[in-house]
Formats: structure tokens, C-alpha cells, sequence
């Protein structure tokens, strides 16, 4: 079997943690002391798969400072039939036996009872498999407890009907197969300062995809994908999903082994080739293979803009090569509180030329540190690189942006400003006594569509130039697209879970220059239509 030759520290350690072989050597060690319960594989040693160890060895190998675990809490999103189960148990039995935690409190929780059970009678038989933990254990089947007795800690199985019992101090909490759960009462009973008064508290979320996007499962996992993809930063939270990209050929071995990474061990290629060929015969069960099998949240809505395209467009964009030239606004105030969004769009001057884009974005100042720890999003990085700019306060200083945009209206001929309605009545004012022209812009399909749609076309074209600027970047990629029956899109602020003034005010700004343009040629909707995708 395969062995993790050497330990790569997980990208995910902050700058100021370290890599404790012994801790991880401890935990490892333990772990393959067992054996599995299961199967051909019963009564086997425990001998930790490449990508088991490597979760083991970064949990409970990667140190604060203060010598401390620095993930709380796990997310392992992996298909079925890879040895979570097993995994699940080891961890629960490593913490309750073997973490030097004085009465350690540990829980696994479920669905329901059932549900939370299978990973109770794995860890229970991995204790009657083992001599020298059977000594020291204590096993109550019927309450699915685990005592271990030299410390008095436990492991207790628990279900959703717990949300309603307080007071856990929890070292431990191995939730299996989270999206299965029906809310998410358990979930912050367990999680939300349970284990204040421990130490180093981890909080184990391991699960197969779902297909509920409400649910905590989904809230877990797009939080994992946006900290894998660079979206947001929590030194504590550590994300692995195992899974087939959306668009992937399903039906390829590639993927399947690409999804599944005990595939060969755990799982044979046959039962997976089975499933595949029943699923092509049966529509009715391709959904079900692609959620269980490669781990695809069949539901799921889609992000809308594709990155890799963005990135491509990222041609720079001189400011001061710019001035004077003929250009449009997008402004998207959101709310006091929140980010306020100001985007000029300058039309190209000829068929060689891109639209360029010079995006500004204010917060206010004194929640900046509040929104790092709340979103774990970089706002202070991009504060202090010159991406984003604060006004004093609280507040967004409404104020200090009109003076802002009457000073780029000194340097740039801004012909039109567009504007979300809402709550922009008395900026609009104030700008249109500066001089500027200020248009409405509605927020449904009939204004939104044409320029969404004439973005991506723009985007999948390399006609646009937009720097690579990372708050537009983080604000494009959180777009999710509502549709009606007719086929126009918009973006919806509901289904994107993050913010996307940014983008919201690019399209309107685009919207502006492509009607108008230089005033020496017509509007692409007048000469082409409007392009449908």
C-alpha cells in the first residue's frame, strides 16, 4: 500500500505556524495501531492512504506559536465508499484516547441517531480489535458512549435532536455526513463556542456531496472552495473536497479517479464502471451517480463569469494614458455600511482598441478589521496595496466619494454616470449640481441582460482590459446568473454569496459606453442587436 514518503506542509499554514513532526508522528502512529473493521480489509492494520495521512499530519501536525493545534475546524468533502467512515472513527478515537486532553468531551453527531451510530460501532470495534486500547476503554452500546478510563474523557453519539441541549464543553466534534442534516440547529450548538474553554477544539465535518444549496452543508463547502481558490483566508479552517469540476466528461475513468482517491484500495474500478454504465442506461440515475460517485453537487447553481477567461484580459490599463478620453460610469452605493462601487468603462477607439476599465471601491474605516475576521476576505491587503480606500468612520462618508468622482471627472471626460436606484437619491442630486449627466439604470432583465451578456461576449473575446484588479477579480468570480423563461440574465445579489457591486456597476458603466460610445460610431445594439448566449 502507498505511503506518504515525505510531509509537505499544507499551503493553508499561516505565516507565523510551524510543521510539529512529532505531534503528527503521534497522531499517525496511533491511528495505524488500529485496524479495520470491514470487509476483505477486517482485522487489517490501519495503514493510512496518502491523502488520509496527509489530512492527519496537517491537523494535528501544523502549530500556532503557542504550540497549539492551528485548524479548529475540518471540512473533508469526498464520494462514497473512499474510507470516510473509517477515517471518521480513527479521528474520533484519536481525540478521546490519545490528544493528552484532561475529561475530553467528544461527540459525533448526525442526521439522526442511525446516522451517527455507523461511525460509533467502527470506532467501538476498532477498540475490541485493539488489546491495548480494549483494556483502558469502556464501551456502553446502549447509550453509544466510549469512556476512555485512564482520564474519564468520552465520545458520545448525538443527533439532530440536540440543538435543544446546551452547555457541551467540547474537545471533539466528528459530524458525518453533514449534508444529510435537516438544519442547522445541531450544527451551531456544536460549533459556535462550544469549545471556548478548550485548548485546541477541532471540529471534524466530513460528508459526500448534497444537493441542497441552503443548506450548512453547501454554506461549508462554498466556504471551502472560496479558501482552495483564494477567496477567502481562515488561517482555522482547513477545506478538502474531492470531486469532479463542473463540465468534467462523467463517464471518464480519468475522473473517477481524478474524484475518488482511495479508488483501487477502498473502492474497485469495477463497481465504479457498474455504476456508470447503469446511470448512461437510466438518466433517472445519472444525478445520483455524480453526487455519490464524484462528489458533484448535482443542484448546485454555477458561477457565471469563467476566471481562466477573465485572467486573460488582465492587459494593463494606463490612468494617465486615459485622461481626457470619453468614458462612462457605473456607481452601485449597496448600503452605508457596506462597500460602494464606482466603475469607468472607456469605449475602444477603433476596432484594435478594448474597452478599459478603472474600477474604485470605499468602505468604511473602522469596520475594515471587523469584515477580515466576520468574511475572512483580505480587505486590510487590499486596503493597504491601494485596491480598495476607506472613509473615516463607520460609514460609507457619501461626501468624500462625490468629491472623489468630481475629481476624476477633471481628469476624465465622463459623459454619463448610471446608478442603481435605490438608495442613491441625494448623491445623484449632489452629482448632477457638479455637472454630470446621471441616468437611472434599471436592476431587472430588460437593462441588465444586454450588457451581461455583451460582457461575457467582450470577456471570451479579449476585448476588454481590466488590469487584473483583485477586488473586480473576487467580485466577478462571486457572480451567480438568474435566468428567466425568455433566456435574458441578470446578476442576482441573492445567490451570490459574496459581493458583487463591483461587477454590478462595470455592466452598468458597459452598458453606457456601448450605447454611446465616442460619439463617432453607433451603438453595437443598434448595428448588431443584442447578443444572445
Amino acid at each position: 500500500m502507498p505511503k506518504l514518503k515525505k510531509h509537505t506542509p499544507t499551503p493553508f499554514a499561516a505565516k507565523d505556524s510551524a510543521y510539529d513532526s512529532v505531534k503528527a508522528d503521534h497522531a499517525v502512529d496511533f491511528i495505524q495501531c488500529l485496524c479495520h473493521t470491514k470487509g476483505v480489509w477486517a482485522g487489517r492494520p490501519f495503514i493510512l492512504l496518502p491523502w488520509q495521512e496527509r489530512i492527519i499530519r496537517d491537523l494535528f501536525g501544523v502549530v500556532k506559536p503557542d504550540g497549539y493545534r492551528q485548524f479548529n475546524t475540518a471540512y473533508i468533502e469526498i464520494p462514497k465508499k473512499n474510507g470516510k467512515s473509517e477515517l471518521a472513527a480513527a479521528v474520533a478515537l484519536l481525540l478521546t484516547c490519545a490528544d493528552f486532553e484532561e475529561r475530553a468531551e467528544v461527540y459525533g453527531c448526525a442526521a439522526d441517531r442511525q446516522q451517527a451510530s455507523i461511525v460509533f460501532e467502527v470506532a467501538a470495534d476498532m477498540v475490541r480489535m485493539c488489546p491495548s486500547l480494549n483494556r483502558r476503554v469502556k464501551i456502553l452500546a446502549a447509550t453509544k458512549r466510549i469512556v476512555y478510563l485512564p482520564n474519564n474523557s468520552f465520545y458520545q453519539v448525538l443527533s439532530a435532536e440536540a440543538y435543544s441541549k446546551h452547555g457541551f464543553n467540547i474537545h471533539g466534534v466528528v459530524f458525518d455526513e453533514l449534508h444529510t442534516q435537516p438544519n442547522r440547529k445541531l450544527f451551531d450548538v456544536m460549533t459556535k463556542g462550544s469549545g471556548d474553554a478548550r485548548a485546541q477544539p477541532l471540529f471534524f465535518l466530513i460528508t459526500t456531496a448534497g444537493s441542497d444549496t441552503h443548506s450548512i452543508c453547501h454554506e461549508q463547502h462554498q466556504k471551502a472552495r472560496d479558501i482552495l481558490e483564494g477567496r477567502k483566508h481562515d488561517s482555522t479552517f482547513y477545506p478538502v473536497i474531492y470531486g469532479a469540476d463542473e463540465g468534467e466528461d462523467w463517464t471518464d475513468p480519468k475522473v473517477w479517479k481524478k474524484a475518488n482517491p482511495s479508488l483501487g484500495e477502498t473502492i474497485t474500478i469495477e463497481k465504479v464502471r457498474s455504476a456508470c454504465e447503469s446511470a448512461r442506461q437510466n438518466p433517472g440515475e445519472e444525478n445520483i451517480f455524480r453526487q455519490l460517485r464524484l462528489n458533484q453537487w448535482v443542484k448546485q447553481a454555477v458561477r457565471w463569469m469563467p476566471m481562466e477567461k477573465w485572467d486573460l484580459c488582465a492587459f494593463p490599463v494606463d490612468a494617465e494614458a486615459l485622461e481626457g478620453r470619453v468614458c462612462y460610469g457605473g456607481l452601485d452605493l449597496s448600503s452605508s455600511t457596506d462597500i460602494t462601487a464606482f466603475v469607468l468603462v472607456f469605449p475602444p477607439l477603433d476596432d484594435q482598441d478594448r474597452h478599459h476599465v478603472l474600477p474604485y471601491f470605499w468602505i468604511p474605516e473602522e469596520s475594515v478589521d471587523l469584515r477580515v475576521r466576520r468574511d475572512h476576505v483580505p480587505y486590510d491587503v487590499w486596503r493597504r496595496e491601494g485596491h480598495i480606500q476607506t472613509t473615516e468612520g463607520n460609514v460609507v462618508h457619501y461626501g468624500y466619494i462625490e468629491r472623489f468622482i468630481e475629481d476624476l471627472g477633471k481628469r476624465f471626460n465622463i459623459r454619463e454616470i448610471a446608478f442603481d436606484r435605490w438608495g442613491a437619491v441625494q448623491m445623484v442630486q449632489n452629482l448632477e449640481g457638479m455637472g454630470f449627466t446621471v441616468v437611472p439604470f434599471g436592476q431587472g432583465f430588460k437593462d441588465m441582460s444586454p450588457p451581461t451578456k455583451e460582457l461575457m461576449k467582450l470577456v471570451l473575446g479579449k476585448s476588454i482590459a481590466h488590469a487584473g484588479h483583485p477586488v473586480l477579480r473576487w467580485m466577478m468570480d462571486n457572480i451567480f446568473i438568474r435566468t428567466d423563461p425568455a433566456g435574458n440574465i441578470k446578476p442576482d445579489k441573492e445567490k451570490s454569496t459574496e459581493k458583487i457591486d463591483g461587477a454590478v456597476a462595470a455592466i452598468m458603466a458597459l452598458d453606457r459606453a456601448i450605447r454611446c460610445g465616442n460619439d463617432t460610431r453607433e451603438s453595437v445594439y443598434d448595428g448588431r442587436g443584442i447578443l444572445f448566449i
